[in-house]
């Protein structure tokens, strides 16, 4: 029987060890009681279920303090003496520092540093942190627990009540500052709790800290995930009506963040998925995470946070010169502090920036095939136009990719191009990618590959590369776009790519100078005959294939691999026995060698991803 000491709610009013409101003024010198012959208590600044944080002032050494007193009785000391030689062993920027553990007669005592400032849940409840302050909050916690994790310190307990934002970075407190170790994990510590005993609060803990398993760094990081996730999306996932309702919600998948909040980055919402992971050997390093969060930092919106002197004013935090600071935190740290070292100096910047041209190199060789392939020769030059597309593309990916496509459409339904039809196919092709692919402007030309495999037999590999996208949703989409261009291809060049146009589709000089005709002999066809039922079928498997084949046991992704191309070269053939009549073709060209393919691409990259820590597929800027 486990015995949980937890809480799924905070009362409002309890403020964390070491925090003050910044808007209050020092203490008086006359205080109402003098604690341990040096420490004025001046007033109380919260009250938790351990004792009463009071704002102090050390007569001997003349500074602020923050003065922890609990009634020295029962686990009350014994947890307040675990905080103190957790947090000793500890000497960072990012975390609440302690001066000295004392106690009288009546109560024990730790007393630290004072922060001025105000917790993450009172800027959370006030509105006032932009998606910017989230990311910078999560760097300044990933290098604290960094620093905790390198020195045997787990600890157990990361939320937003226990994080505290400062209120003047700029004196050298750091952003963001990690409080409360009374319930952290002492590596080759006693222990406090029985066994099966469950510490924490439960709405922010990992399933495995809540199943009594063994305490590791794995679990801060679901903690901080989580904790950036409701700051994100103002909702924690795991937290229900009450302590049963919410232990019934943990270990269960929580909803992707790109869900809630389709604006935010790719690569930031699968690192935040990945650390909310289940299974703790999944979840992401604290370094990784804290490069996708510096990596997205810059493209985060700052509207509304705490760079804006309206918004500090607000919430009562002291108005600060460096502005500048705040928008764009890249101090230097000074050397030899623990955490400062950064492992991976802005890893994303060479991908990013080998997608970008990828993806303009792509997009403006679509734009020169069109131009050369699909109507008479341009009056101005078509490589020119290419290559400006190219650049539109890689500086802007979406909106690029917008132009370019219309810039295409615009010149095939010009009265001198005279391809009414061909444009309106191109567009009816065009069209459905930004919906099948949201935010993923770097990937909207990727779907063109499927039609080029086609004319080798083997468009059916395209889902190889669809699966290598970072959610099933990206997988999804890709595959379903895929698709969509090969059976447009097939209209536009008349060749079989796959199963071939659908009856009644005539050859594009039939069509390609009228609408009318365009849309009822190469679009219609397509619509009226099941022969997009295919799409359900690439849909499903390319969302299907990491499952298959996880990259972690060699033996499990061969058999993982082979039921899997198994299942997809039978779902072609179940296809072409129901497409019988209304196509060319009654087996998909390159049914088996392209599912082979597609299942060797997911294999070849699982291979050269699993050393690190499984199957992660390379994540793709979505600007």
């Amino acid at each position: 029987m486990k015995r949980f000491e937890t809480s799924v709610g905070e009362e409002p009013s309890t403020l964390p060890l070491g925090s003050c409101d910044p808007s209050e003024g020092p203490p008086g010198a006359a205080g109402s009681r003098l604690a341990l012959g040096r420490y004025r208590l001046d007033r109380p600044l919260g009250a938790g279920g351990f004792g009463v944080v009071w704002l102090g002032w050390d007569e001997r050494l003349e500074r602020e303090v923050a003065v922890k007193a609990i009634p020295n009785e029962g686990q009350a000391g014994q947890r307040v003496e675990r905080e103190a030689r957790a947090a000793a062993r500890l000497n960072h920027p990012g975390i609440v520092g302690i001066y000295e553990l004392a106690s009288d007669a009546h109560d024990v005592y730790l007393v630290s540093e004072l922060v001025r400032g105000r917790t993450l849940a009172e800027l959370e409840r006030a509105g006032a942190i932009s998606d910017r302050d989230v990311a910078r909050i999560g760097v300044a916690l990933c290098d604290a627990l960094e620093h905790a994790h390198a020195r045997g310190v787990i600890h157990r307990d990361v939320k937003p009540q226990n994080v505290m934002v400062v209120a003047d970075p700029a004196a050298g407190a750091g952003f963001a500052k990690l409080t409360d170790f009374g319930v952290a994990h002492i590596r080759a510590g006693e222990t406090l709790t029985r066994t099966g005993d469950v510490v924490g609060t439960l709405a922010y803990m990992p399933p495995e800290q809540a199943d009594g398993e063994r305490v590791t760094p794995a679990c801060d990081v679901y903690s901080l995930g989580l904790t950036l996730y409701e700051a994100w999306t103002g909702t924690n996932p795991v937290r229900a009506n009450g302590p049963a309702a919410t232990a019934r919600r943990l270990g269960r998948p929580l909803p992707s963040l790109a869900a809630a909040r389709r604006d935010l980055s790719l690569e930031l919402c699968d690192g935040i998925d990945a650390a909310l992971d289940s299974d703790p050997a999944r979840r992401p390093t604290l370094g990784r995470l804290r490069a996708a969060l510096r990596a997205a930092e810059s493209e985060l919106a700052d509207e509304g946070g705490l760079a804006e002197p309206a918004t500090r004013r607000r919430v009562g935090l002291p108005k600060t010169e460096q502005r500048g600071l705040l928008r764009r935190r890249r101090v230097a740290v000074p050397a030899g502090v623990a955490g400062s070292e950064d492992p991976y100096p802005a890893p994303a910047a060479p991908l990013r920036l080998l997608q970008r041209i990828g993806a303009g190199a792509l997009g403006g060789a679509l734009v020169l095939a069109a131009l050369n392939a699909l109507g008479p020769e341009p009056p101005f030059s078509s490589p020119a136009a290419a290559g400006l597309a190219a650049l539109a593309i890689s500086l802007m990916p979406r909106i690029g990719w917008l132009l370019g496509v219309a810039g295409v459409c615009l010149w095939l339904a010009s009265p001198e191009a005279g391809r009414q039809g061909t444009a309106l196919v191109v567009a009816a092709a065009a069209a459905p990618v930004p919906f099948l692919l949201p935010r993923a402007g770097l990937l909207w030309s990727l779907p063109v590959l499927a039609p080029l495999l086609g004319t080798i037999a083997l468009a059916p590999a395209f889902l190889g590369v669809a699966a290598l996208a970072g959610t099933s949703w990206r997988r999804t989409g890709l595959a379903a776009a895929g698709l969509l261009w090969i059976a447009v291809a097939e209209a536009l060049t008349g060749e079989a790519l796959l199963f071939g146009s659908p009856t009644g589709t005539l050859p594009r000089g039939a069509w390609e100078g009228s609408v009318t005709g365009a849309a009822s002999s190469a679009l219609e066809p397509l619509l009226t005959t099941p022969a997009l039922v295919l799409l359900a079928v690439w849909a499903a498997f390319a969302a299907t294939l990491p499952l298959a084949i996880h990259g972690r046991w060699i033996t499990l992704d061969l058999i993982g691999a082979g039921l899997w191309t198994a299942g997809f070269i039978t779902a072609h053939f179940a296809v072409g026995d129901m497409l019988a009549g209304d196509v060319p073709l009654e087996q998909a060209r390159g049914a088996v060698a392209g599912a082979v393919g597609a299942a060797l691409v997911a294999f070849s990259v699982s291979r050269v991803s699993a050393p690190a820590q499984g199957w992660r597929a390379p994540r793709v800027t979505t600007a």
